[in-house]
């Protein structure tokens, strides 16, 4: 037991209490500091016998989320206030008529919020999902219940050391998934960037610690490496009579590791690993002005990259973000991302949606709404028609998270900014739902071109409308924006309504031909046989003709299939002794296990497909629907949607001893070709390590050599070996493991 000094933390709680008040003061209005102070009270009171699971007294979190919604984001008094609460109606006691009658409806709105629904829910949707949902509908009404949830998760994520394994998983998934995202939507660039290295600081702690610690490796050659690029940017700025400052840092590590992954490239070929970023003092009306003249003055000095140059100056991203970025050559032979801004698009930038409504009042009361408002306008309009259920749409709200944007314009002119990507179709629902529902086509600069026509900068449009026309459900497959997709979906849902009541129609009549019991249990073992994702999704297939009901009768067959072979197994299972003298004399003595659950027993399982997990994989059980428990890397493309969405299907696994039993796993290599290359790798994988293979596919052109081979192994150590010996044979770049 952890010997606790209540005085001790009674002095710390206080420190940090008056720590946040010190932070507030600039923006405290008069009697604003007596609520905070109140707000404060219940929540120590509230949460006094609580504790983290640190063994920190829990007042610490909302303390720290309040100082993060002022320090971080820049918020006032109603949010601190909420921040502090946060927790009290959830976790206490206290109900939401309380918090209004003593702090007023708009703290008691944010916390709703915030706090978390309990229930179950229909089969398809997750409570997370039903939750993120909730969470979102409040957005459209008061956007600080997003802003004080993401400084809610950035103090879980700092703190996620003292949790277990499986809870860092899923907390850090959903990070990923959805909290990410929002911050850089709202324009929270530092704390987005946070939270993705968190993220892999807990989901793949090895490749976080090895960038960290190549990135220190190289802190004094890189302080050296920019001190002595801006020298002559600096002087000529001076000479110039700049007021400036210029900051010079690495990317983020997760950024980093991001490039990567995608380019498939080890650190040392990352090629812009710094950004300088130059800050000028500068009046608004010649803020793009001096921004382009510095530009003007970086180019002097150093070549620029054409591809490289971003100007989010003359037109801002929607989330609010002005900066101008170009990719200029060293001296040294290096790329470097230098970012041109001034102090208000720096604030801006760093602080995202709280300062720019902070300028926006400042700076022209009646200025015309800006990106960041219509997001939320569309979301908005998103939030109100979505009758889905919750994991749909929040596949549809990320897809409106991450987009890049296009510039296009009106017949008359004016313009329209679009998600990247978006087609004449989009564009069509941008001007109207109407136009959108009877778009035939478009005349893109003067050109007729059909709805599926993908839209480009600077592109003028006109859209063509006929009265016979109506969306089909292949429209959902050539729409990229949210509001498009939502408006789609609303016609198509009429239509769907009365394919599902024929479909079930339908569905009664055939099981009862076969002699079958119409349950919702036939249903959900149906709606798996046919791998559709609800049972109206079953039904409305079988309304449209899509899934014949005579199929149905193959599912019978099926079933009693199954049933043979579970009776069988069963048999087999019966008798004890032998079949576990039969799995040692398989697998070897000392064989490997996965241990699974709270209890880490040895239960059943299988390997999942997708990313082909080997012992010392950081691995985590999947409780499915008809398969038992499936096992995923960590690092599995489908993690990140599993443990977001339905966190509670999701249990502890871990490995112990390996030894004699092999796993797949596949090697991609690239190299110089030589005679006998083929040959010095084959006898690295056969003689040298006793690995067997089960396939190998290589291609030679112009003197590149490239091949994957597929083979078995005991272990991540065990493969860890092989790459490393392979990398030694004579004319091998490049080894890497793929799924």
């Amino acid at each position: 037991m952890i010997q606790v000094d209540i005085e001790e933390e009674r002095k710390e709680i206080l420190k940090r209490y008056r720590r946040l008040l010190r932070q507030a003061k600039p923006i405290l209005k008069p009697g604003d500091a007596k609520i905070i102070k109140k707000a404060f009270n219940v929540s120590l009171e509230a949460h006094k016998d609580m504790r983290r699971k640190s063994g920190e007294p829990y007042i610490y979190h909302p303390l720290e989320v309040a100082l993060v919604c002022v320090e971080e984001i820049g918020l006032g008094t109603t949010s601190i206030v909420a921040a502090l609460l946060h927790d009290v109606v959830e976790d206490t006691y206290w109900e939401l008529e309380d918090i209004e009658r003593e702090f007023g409806h708009k703290v008691m709105t944010i916390i709703d919020g915030l706090t978390k629904i309990a229930g179950v829910f229909e089969y398809g949707s997750s409570q997370q999902a039903e939750n993120f949902r909730k969470m979102l509908l409040t957005l459209s009404d008061d956007v600080r219940v997003i802003l004080i949830k993401i400084a809610d998760r950035l103090n879980n994520m700092r703190t996620l050391g003292s949790m277990p394994r499986h809870k860092q998983l899923k907390i850090a998934s959903e990070t990923m998934y959805l909290y990410a995202p929002l911050a850089h939507r709202l324009g929270l660039y530092a704390i987005k960037s946070e939270l993705e290295d968190l993220y892999l600081k807990f989901t793949d702690t090895t490749t976080y610690k090895a960038i960290v610690h190549k990135i220190n490796e190289s802190k004094s050659y890189r302080n050296k490496f920019i001190r002595q690029f801006i020298q002559p940017i600096e002087e000529e700025l001076n000479r110039q009579g700049f007021k400036f400052s210029i900051k010079g840092r690495p990317k983020s590590v997760y950024s980093i590791y991001n490039k990567m992954k995608k380019q498939n490239i080890p650190f040392e070929e990352v090629y812009d690993l710094f950004a300088v970023r130059i800050i000028l003092e500068s009046e608004l009306e010649n803020e793009k002005a001096d921004c382009w003249q510095v530009y003007s003055i970086v180019t002097d000095f150093y070549r620029p990259n054409p591809d490289r140059l971003r100007d989010w100056i003359s037109t801002p991203r929607s989330n609010g973000y002005e900066s101008l970025h170009t990719t200029v050559m060293s001296n040294l032979g290096q790329w470097v991302e230098v970012q041109i801004r001034t102090k208000r698009m720096d604030e801006i930038a760093e602080r995202g949606y709280a300062a720019h409504w902070k300028y926006k009042e400042k700076d022209a009361p009646g200025k015309t709404t800006s990106g960041l408002d219509e997001w939320i306008t569309q979301v908005r309009s998103m939030l109100e028609s979505n009758e889905g259920n919750a994991i749909e749409f929040m596949d549809d709200f990320r897809g409106n998270l991450f987009q890049e944007e296009v510039f296009v314009f009106t017949p008359k002119g004016d313009l329209k900014v679009l998600a990247f990507g978006s087609t004449a179709l989009d564009f069509a629902f941008e001007i109207h739902t109407e136009v959108g529902a009877r778009c035939i086509g478009a005349k893109v600069n003067q050109k007729l071109v059909p709805i599926t026509h993908k839209l480009k900068n600077g592109d003028q449009v006109e859209i063509l409308t006929s009265n016979k026309q109506k969306p089909s459900e292949d429209w959902l497959n050539h729409v990229v924006t949210s509001r498009a997709k939502a408006k789609i979906k609303d016609a198509l849902r009429e239509e769907k309504k009365s394919a599902i009541v024929d479909g079930r129609e339908i569905v009664q009549r055939k099981l009862k031909q076969m002699k079958m019991e119409f349950s919702s249990e036939t249903v959900e073992k149906l709606r798996a046989y046919f791998e559709l994702k609800t049972a109206n999704d079953f039904y409305y297939k079988v309304g449209k003709g899509i899934i014949d009901p005579t199929t149905i009768k193959s599912f019978k067959d099926f079933r009693e299939n199954q049933k043979l072979k579970h009776k069988a197994i069963q048999e087999k299972v019966r008798d004890e002794s032998t079949f576990t003298k039969e799995i040692k004399s398989l697998k070897g003595p000392d064989h490997d296990q996965l241990l699974i659950g709270e209890d880490m027993d040895v239960v059943d399982y299988i390997l999942a497909k997708c990313c082909n997990p080997i012992p010392g994989d950081d691995v985590f059980g999947f409780v499915t629907v008809n398969e038992g428990i499936k096992i995923h890397r960590t690092s599995c493309p489908n993690a990140l949607e599993l443990l977001s969405n339905h966190g509670n299907r999701v249990i502890k696994a871990r490995w112990t001893s390996q030894k004699e039993i092999a796993f797949l796993a596949g090697l991609h290599i690239v190299g110089t070709d030589r005679v006998g290359l083929i040959n010095d790798v084959t006898k690295v994988i056969s003689s040298e390590l006793k690995v067997n293979m089960r396939s190998i596919t290589v291609d030679s052109d112009a003197g590149i050599f490239e091949g994957t081979i597929k083979l078995y192994v005991h272990s991540t150590e065990h493969l860890e070996t092989l790459v490393k010996n392979l990398k030694e044979v004579e004319g091998i770049i490049k080894v890497t493991r793929f799924d």
